[in-house]
């Protein structure tokens, strides 16, 4: 990302056309802490990203700032974005931050114009917090999760605010709602979408995949994986998707910054690795082996020993761990023996799966 900023940063998109880079780089732009800079969807105004990175250096100077998004790179990127004339004059507006634990609800995005008579509607994809992996697994057993819902009401309340064409994107959770919302949102506003950008983003269920909405947009999604996605890899997506190289190897290659750039286009890979097939055709077959109550039951049992060990987000792990699985392990022997038993048994399922299909790995 920033080799191509120091590449392409001095040309406006009126010069250089919107490329899958900038989709990368708004997507990731989604994870900064954006509260009380980008003005929300009731207010007319917007606000530079050149002037938004001022006033974000004056916030994080101030006692008690606290930077919420979990990539340390963040801050770096706004301030060379900021600074280059192909991103420092775009308008962010209509920024919306909503977590809601019991609701079990994490949902953020933004609008930026683009200067190219063009607006980007980007949504945040799952952050650190436990609600908002939660509410990702949920996507298992529920035909509609909360923040897809939002991300249509949210889609549909700005677009008639936005002048000219719209593209939609995120990376993670953020590009299956901006799928979603492409999708699901009245035929009006779909026949403006040009672009819909998802991420390294979890699928559907099959049978949204064969819906007339879905069906309506997808021609015009551009769906990009890492080689060893794992994440990307989940559910179904009912379009082709493109893989690319990334610097990092297995999990982290979900982070945006490690994905290779050319230019102003990816580097490319001929197909995926053959563990993140083996992870993807094991995970695929272990939830097509149980049905929704099962995968329901299996997730809230887990997520109640998360939140029993007082894991409240990914982060916990990184900074400790040992003494996080040691909690996880405690609370696991303080629920009941049917929940344990049932823990267990659809835990060595996930692995007789695994076994069955480890000749991937060799092809």
């Amino acid at each position: 990302m920033f080799d191509y900023l120091a590449w392409r940063g001095d040309l406006d998109f009126s010069v250089s056309p919107f490329n899958p880079v900038d989709n990368i780089i708004f997507s990731q732009l989604a994870y900064l802490t954006l509260d009380d800079i980008v003005p929300g969807p009731e207010d007319k105004d917007g606000i530079s990203i050149d002037l938004a990175v001022r006033v974000f250096d004056e916030k994080q100077s101030q006692p008690g700032f606290k930077l919420t998004s979990q990539f340390k790179e963040d801050p770096d990127l706004i301030r060379a974005l900021g600074s280059s004339k192909r991103f420092g004059k775009c308008q962010l507006f209509g920024f919306v931050n909503h977590v809601d634990i019991f609701l079990e609800i994490q949902f953020s995005a933004f609008c930026v114009y683009t200067n190219d008579g063009s607006c980007f509607v980007v949504f945040r994809g799952t952050d650190s917090s436990l609600v908002g992996w939660k509410e990702d697994f949920n996507m298992c057993f529920k035909d509609v999760i909360p923040s897809q819902l939002i991300a249509v009401e949210y889609l549909e309340k700005m677009a008639p605010l936005i002048k000219g064409r719209l593209r939609v994107g995120g990376h993670s959770k953020g590009g299956n709602l901006a799928v979603y919302a492409a999708s699901q949102c009245n035929k009006k506003i779909q026949k403006r979408i040009t672009d819909v950008y998802c991420n390294d983003a979890p699928g559907f269920k099959e049978e949204f995949i064969f819906s007339p909405g879905y069906n309506a947009v997808k021609d015009r999604i551009q769906s990009y994986v890492p080689q060893s996605s794992i994440i990307g890899m989940f559910m179904e997506h009912g379009n082709n998707y493109t893989v690319i190289k990334s610097s990092e190897s297995g999990l982290m290659q979900h982070c945006l910054y490690s994905w290779e750039v050319l230019y102003n286009n990816f580097v490319y890979a001929e197909k995926s690795t053959a563990s993140s097939r083996f992870i993807n055709k094991t995970i695929r077959e272990w939830i097509e082996s149980h049905d929704n109550a099962k995968r329901e039951q299996f997730i809230e049992a887990l997520y109640h020993v998360l939140n029993a060990a007082d894991v409240k987000s990914t982060t916990d792990f990184e900074k400790s761990w040992l003494s996080s699985a040691g909690r996880v392990l405690k609370s696991l022997n303080d629920v009941d023996e049917s929940t344990k038993k049932f823990i267990k048994q659809t835990v060595m399922e996930l692995f007789r799966a695994a076994g069955r299909n480890v000749n991937t790995l060799l092809h």
